[in-house]
């Protein structure tokens, strides 16, 4: 995501970096951002040679540059870097249609894009949208008429636009609900070609002027900007009506540009601001037949990105992956645990290069720390991460919830993400016999009322900074409490005054954790909980 395409131009002390980026034996080749609905064969790109002014010219990506510094320092052989990588996108768009068969949660998703591709050339986009949209409309396909300017819309409600929908009656809405607005334009606009701006819509719009389609969208984050052709506008008033389809949470036009929704000829343009009339139509809990997926630029769709940004890369001859995701699968982590690792065996299958290793970054903590001892949250992802780290061959994972920022998600700290992730690789990939992982449960003991947990890399455990932090206690009841932690040879023992029969321990089980163990290598203990579920 974008912590791996976060460039050196902005890491910590990057003026330094940059003008010490000289590395003959390391070189990068940028993956271009792309999407496919199909696989492709080819990729256009070059393979650069870092040197200061290439790192000026690329920003290439941080954590990728430290690790193969590092992996080139220490074991003196070249390293090349393909990057490919996209901010924002979801680990199964990484993955092919035909290893996410084998996961039901995406049977509908790649149904749709075989549709899509079935259909594509014989059938545009909006031709498919429109279509849909005379099919669960009963507005449409009863030809009710609310898009045409002699409509009486008296009896209709009104609300404010432009904003998300949060009248009474749409505030937990789901479906379609026509919006309509009359306003008086003057002779300069008339029979001319303008544009009709409204910012986002969610999730998706038609758009028709004096009855008139002049657009049509559906996907909630992409900006509309629809053309009004001449001939259309008159003057006096006017009429612009707009369906929403809105499939889950709050629905609705939500621009927050200053100018907020508007309507322009040439220079000259009128707000279209103020207060709409409105009428739902349909509740989407009737509406039985999805919408056609819209793939024009929208990177988080399964496999388009797999399509075009991994397949051109098969058959290179790659000595191994790292991994720095996870952030926008945060809200099914349970998925996550079976995502992962459908992906990573994927790939592997597909070079042709054996089992190749594949080196995981954990997530960073961020937002604010909170006195709670048990949170969710990205907690669970980063026990899926490890779940996979664990139980795949040739595996590892660099621990970074000490190195993260409670209010940035992009943390300027890409050295020490780096640099873990070649530690781990020059022990995995290269053999060297070096600690190249921070503490990680293995099993627990009930000794009374404490409980003893085991580590795996336990040599040397220390707490950073004073006493332990970090753990949480709590009996069958499930009322978690902090603990008291103390070290003992190379295990923790645990315990509160306030919990005579414990059951179950938990470490650093937050969204921005404050756990302090560490082992002698000076690497962190990963996350983890005995009541693993």
């Amino acid at each position: 995501q974008s912590n791996m395409e976060m460039g050196v131009l902005s890491v910590y002390n990057a003026d330094e970096e940059v003008a010490n980026a000289n590395y003959p034996q390391i070189r990068v080749f940028q993956v271009p951002n792309s999407i496919s609905t199909v696989p492709l064969d080819t990729l256009e790109g070059r393979w650069d040679v870092i040197s200061p002014e290439v790192m000026k010219r690329t920003n290439c990506t941080a954590a990728g540059y430290f690790f193969a510094r590092k992996l080139n320092k220490d074991l003196n052989i070249p390293i090349g870097l393909i990057q490919t990588d996209w901010g924002g996108t979801i680990a199964e768009a990484w993955t092919s249609k035909e290893a996410l068969k084998k996961m039901p949660d995406f049977t509908k998703a790649l149904n749709e894009l075989d549709d899509y591709n079935k259909d594509h050339g014989s059938m545009e986009y909006s031709q498919r949208l429109g279509k849909w949209w005379n099919e669960v409309d009963p507005v449409s396909n009863k030809k009710l008429g609310w898009e045409k300017p002699e409509f009486n819309d008296t009896s209709w409600k009104e609300t404010y636009q432009p904003k998300h929908w949060d009248t009474p009656e749409l505030a937990d809405f789901d479906g379609i609900v026509w919006f309509r607005k009359n306003i008086d334009l003057p002779g300069s606009f008339a029979d001319k070609a303008a544009v009709i701006d409204l910012g986002p819509i969610d999730d998706g719009d038609t758009v028709f002027v004096n009855g008139v389609e002049v657009g049509s969208t559906m996907d909630y984050i992409e900006y509309r900007r629809y053309t009004v052709p001449a001939g259309v506008l008159k003057l006096g008033s006017n009429t612009i009506a707009i369906r929403v389809y809105d499939m889950l949470g709050p629905g609705g036009m939500w621009t927050n540009t200053p100018q907020g929704m508007t309507l322009i000829v040439g220079n000259t343009s009128v707000s279209i601001n103020g207060d709409w009339k409105y009428k739902t139509s349909v509740s989407a809990d009737k509406i039985k037949v999805s919408a056609p997926a819209s793939y024009g630029s929208n990177p988080n769709i399964p496999t388009l990105l797999y399509n075009a940004m991994v397949n051109p890369l098969i058959p290179y001859a790659i000595k191994g992956a790292i991994w720095y995701q996870g952030e926008s699968n945060a809200g099914n982590p349970v998925q996550y645990r079976t995502l992962l690792p459908t992906m990573i065996n994927d790939w592997r299958s597909r070079f042709g290069v054996g089992t190749f290793p594949f080196f995981i970054v954990q997530l960073a903590n961020f937002y604010p720390v909170v006195n709670d001892p048990v949170q969710t949250g990205w907690a669970e992802l980063r026990e899926a991460q490890s779940l996979t780290a664990a139980k795949q061959p040739k595996c590892g994972i660099a621990v970074i919830t000490d190195i993260g920022d409670a209010v940035d998600i992009h943390p300027k700290n890409k050295q020490d993400v780096g640099l873990r992730l070649a530690i781990s690789a020059e022990a995995i990939a290269y053999g060297k016999k070096i600690e190249y992982s921070g503490p990680l449960y293995t099993k627990l003991k009930v000794e009374g009322s404490s409980i003893r947990i085991f580590f795996s890399h336990a040599d040397g455990l220390v707490a950073k900074d004073g006493a332990l932090k970090g753990f949480a206690i709590a009996g069958k009841d499930k009322k978690w409490v902090w603990a008291d932690a103390k070290i003992d040879g190379k295990t923790i023992v645990v315990s509160s005054p306030s919990i005579d029969k414990p059951a179950a321990v938990r470490y650093n089980w937050a969204n921005n954790p404050i756990g302090n163990l560490y082992n002698s290598a000076g690497l962190p203990a990963s996350c983890f909980r005995t009541d693993f579920e």
